[in-house]
C-alpha cells in the first residue's frame, strides 16, 4: 500500500527536538505507508531554502509559489517562472487568496494568484490554490484565467458542498487534511462523502492541524495515514482502496509516473 501526502511544508518541521533531519521525518512516513510527499512552498526565498534543506529525494518532489499571507512585499514573477520550470517542480503554488488575515491585500493577492495561473497554464504544471473567506473571487479568478488548462487542487478542502461542485465541474481535485476529524466538522464531513473517490486527495498541511488523535501536537507526513484512514470510513471504502486510488489521482495531477511513486517506497 501506498499513500501520499500531497502537501505539506517539510521545512517547517520542528528539527530540534521532535526529528533528526528529514530523512528522519520521511522514515517515520513510510513506516505507515506514506511514501511520496508533495513539499510546498509559501515564497521564492522559501522555496530556495527549502531545496537546499530537503535536496533531491526520490520520495519528494515540489511546488513552487507565494502564499496570498506573503504579499506584503513585491516580487519578481520572471523569477517565479524560472524556479517554477525546473523539472524538479510539479505544481504552481501554494498560491490563492485569503481575505480572512490580511484584507488589506486584496489587489496584490488577486493578481499574484492571476500570474501563478497563468505561468501554470504555460508551463503545463497545476496550481494549488489556499482559499478563505474568499470564495467567490476564488472561483472568478479561477475561472477567468482558464485554469482547466493546467488544472489544480483545492487544498485542505474547508467550503461547502456547493463551492465543491463548482471546482470538479472545472477539473478540479478536492484535498482534505486532519481538519476532517475535528470533532466539529460536520458539515465538512458531508463535503468528503460527496466528493467522487477519483477527484479525492489526502494531506497533512504539516507542520499544523494534526488529526486527531494527534491534535494539538505539530502535524508530519506520517500522520496523512490517520487522515486517510478516516476518509476511508466515510466514503465506506477501505483503506487499501482509498490509498490506491488518491495515488493514482496525485499521479494523474501532477504529471508523476506510477512507477516514480512506487520506487520511493
Amino acid at each position: 500500500m501506498l499513500l501520499v501526502d500531497s502537501h505539506c511544508h517539510l521545512d517547517g518541521l520542528d528539527y530540534q527536538s521532535l526529528h533528526k533531519d528529514v530523512s528522519d521525518v520521511l522514515a517515520k512516513a513510510r513506516a505507515r505507508d506514506v511514501g511520496f510527499v508533495l513539499a510546498v512552498a509559501t515564497t521564492l526565498p522559501g522555496f530556495r531554502t527549502m531545496r537546499e534543506l530537503i535536496g533531491d529525494r526520490p520520495g519528494v518532489a515540489y511546488s513552487c509559489g507565494v502564499h496570498p499571507l506573503n504579499q506584503d512585499a513585491p516580487y519578481d514573477y520572471a523569477e517565479l517562472r524560472q524556479l517554477a520550470a525546473d523539472a524538479r517542480v510539479v505544481a504552481m503554488g501554494e498560491t490563492g487568496l485569503d481575505y480572512h488575515y490580511q484584507p488589506e491585500t486584496q489587489v496584490q493577492q488577486r493578481y499574484s494568484f492571476r500570474e501563478h495561473i497563468r505561468i501554470g497554464c504555460e508551463l503545463n504544471k497545476p496550481v494549488i490554490v489556499h482559499t478563505r473567506s474568499a470564495r467567490q473571487d476564488t472561483l472568478d479568478i479561477l475561472k477567468e484565467e482558464g485554469v482547466e488548462r493546467c488544472g489544480g487542487v483545492l487544498h485542505c478542502f474547508t467550503e461547502d458542498i456547493a463551492t465543491a461542485r463548482t471546482l470538479l465541474d472545472m477539473g478540479f481535485y478536492i484535498s482534505f487534511s486532519g481538519i476532517v476529524t475535528f470533532r466539529n466538522a460536520d458539515e465538512l464531513r458531508d463535503v468528503a462523502r460527496f466528493v467522487p473517490l477519483d477527484r479525492l486527495l489526502v494531506e497533512t498541511d504539516s507542520p499544523w492541524l494534526a488529526p486527531v488523535p494527534f491534535r494539538g501536537k505539530e502535524n508530519q507526513p506520517a500522520y496523512v495515514r490517520d487522515v486517510a484512514e478516516y476518509l476511508a470510513v466515510l466514503k465506506g471504502v477501505d483503506i487499501a482502496q482509498l490509498a490506491a486510488t488518491t495515488t493514482d489521482n496525485f499521479s494523474r495531477l501532477f504529471h508523476i509516473d506510477s512507477q516514480r511513486l512506487t520506487a520511493a517506497v
